[in-house]
């Protein structure tokens, strides 16, 4: 339940600027107290902007979770939900389990930016009146596929990391699309070498094709990325 004299108070997150100012300007007219954060600003940090989000003392922030290269949304979603503000997350965004992860941090629901303006409006409604706007099941359904892409990630990560500094080579040149012979001719080896340590890279990662190998690797987190060889 939302604070008393609150309710009418509504920030925005958004890096869109052009639906940021339409969300608004309907709001507004909606009667709403509405602000909205600048995620442009220059040397904005995760730190800075969950300040600049709590100095408007919102009821409800509406939180798109991409800002730009650098700036995630989501750390922001817990310690708003903390303090009692709810986050609803206006997303252009399909992938169910982010959805899932910003449920399963504290956001009351999460909508498209394809969703109609009188939902929004009626979600924040029915937030004021404590009443729920997410079913229980679509809620846990949508956490179990946040906690589901989870074990599959750290998975892949386990197995990204059984690979040595050579492999991770080979594997990168691999995910540049070059091919084992021109692998050798870089590395100054056989191809017959080469071929060799594909093999050890597809065994390691469970894997049965160099496409597959990729994919996995493409789908790894940002550390565990196989590096570039230098020079």
């Amino acid at each position: 339940m939302l604070r008393h004299g609150r309710l009418n108070r509504v920030t925005i997150v958004e890096d869109h600027a052009l639906f940021a100012e339409a969300l608004e300007l309907a709001l507004s007219l909606q009667g709403l107290e509405v602000r909205r954060v600048d995620t442009e600003a220059e040397g904005l940090t995760q730190n800075r902007l969950l300040t600049e989000v709590l100095r408007s003392q919102p009821g409800v922030v509406l939180l798109d979770l991409q800002l730009g290269p650098g700036l995630s949304a989501v750390p922001l979603i817990r310690p708003l939900s903390q303090v009692g503000v709810a986050v609803v997350v206006v997303t252009g965004s399909v992938d169910r389990s982010g959805w899932g992860e910003s449920l399963f941090n504290g956001a009351r629901t999460v909508l498209p930016k394809s969703t109609p303006l009188s939902t929004i409006l009626a979600t924040i409604r029915l937030i004021g009146e404590g009443r729920r706007v997410l079913t229980r099941e679509d809620r846990e359904r949508l956490v179990d596929d946040f906690h589901r892409h989870r074990i599959e990630e750290e998975d892949r990560r386990a197995r990204l990391a059984t690979l040595t500094t050579r492999e991770r080579e080979i594997l990168a040149e691999l995910m540049d699309g070059r091919h084992v012979r021109e692998i050798a001719q870089a590395y100054v080896v056989s191809e017959a070498t080469v071929r060799t340590q594909v093999k050890s890279i597809l065994s390691k990662l469970g894997v049965s094709s160099q496409l597959a190998a990729v994919g996995l690797a493409l789908r790894g987190s940002r550390d565990t990325t196989p590096a570039r060889r230098e020079g």
